[in-house]
């Protein structure tokens, strides 16, 4: 009986070697990216999908590293914290580099420059310039790096929404006076609010990179991923794709 026990245990075992090694050839490896699909043309929902700039340019450096990816949808003021906590792998979200930013997690190499930019309502006369905003109700989307800049302007009355169209709506029920939001998306938020325009002075100009957990044995991968990406033109088709010269 003991015999019988034995084999059964012994061939037990060996059928679950068998499966673990034949799991271990087809295992994907998955990297989830944390995002705020609210941001286009950097990412946005398209059929229930999240797409744009950053989405295209995710899935090339994890098809060139071996991975899977997935893309977790989010609030912006969300996305350190997820990378921070390991809930994600990395936070892509025309995320900019910032020495506050820099203390929580760490960053890529850029993949591409960018503008803050003012929108107001036509005929607005209380915001012509920059530093017209110290004066001025200014409205941001929570956490981003416009939020950073206004609350730094000393006068000026910083109104935070959780997303920038948000923040755009308030302007046209003309609640604030000037919205600051990054240039690209602020052109996608023009086209769909008649009678809101871009200042022509642009407010900053600063770097768009991928965040990682401090420390990260990613980050060296991606840099070198994203590198090759850059080299052979592949970033570039993306960004072109979006935005049009």
């Amino acid at each position: 009986m003991k015999k019988i026990l034995a084999a059964v245990l012994a061939a037990a075992v060996m059928c679950t070697s068998i499966l673990a090694l034949a799991g271990c050839g087809s295992e994907k490896k998955e990297l989830h990216m944390a995002t705020n699909a609210a941001f286009e043309p950097y990412e946005y929902q398209e059929s229930g999908k999240v797409v744009g700039i950053d989405a295209e340019i995710a899935q090339a450096i994890c098809d060139k590293l071996g991975y899977t990816l997935v893309i977790d949808d989010m609030e912006f003021d969300a996305i350190i914290t997820a990378v921070t906590s390991g809930k994600a792998d990395f936070g892509m979200a025309g995320m900019t580099v910032t020495e506050e930013r820099k203390k929580s997690v760490d960053f890529t190499d850029p993949y591409t420059t960018a503008i803050q930019s003012i929108i107001v309502n036509e005929g607005e006369t209380k915001v012509k310039t920059a530093d017209d905003l110290s004066k001025a109700t200014v409205g941001v989307q929570l956490g981003t790096t416009g939020d950073i800049y206004v609350s730094d302007l000393e006068g000026a009355k910083v109104e935070r929404f959780s997303k920038g169209a948000d923040a755009v709506l308030a302007l046209t029920q003309k609640k604030v006076d000037a919205v600051v939001i990054d240039n690209e998306p602020a052109k996608k938020f023009v086209e769909q609010n008649k009678g809101t325009k871009i200042l022509n002075e642009p407010f900053e100009n600063e770097d768009y990179a991928i965040c990682l957990k401090k420390g990260s044995e990613l980050t060296e991968k991606f840099n070198k991923a994203l590198k090759e990406l850059k080299d052979d033109g592949t970033v570039k088709k993306i960004i072109d794709k979006y935005i049009k010269a």
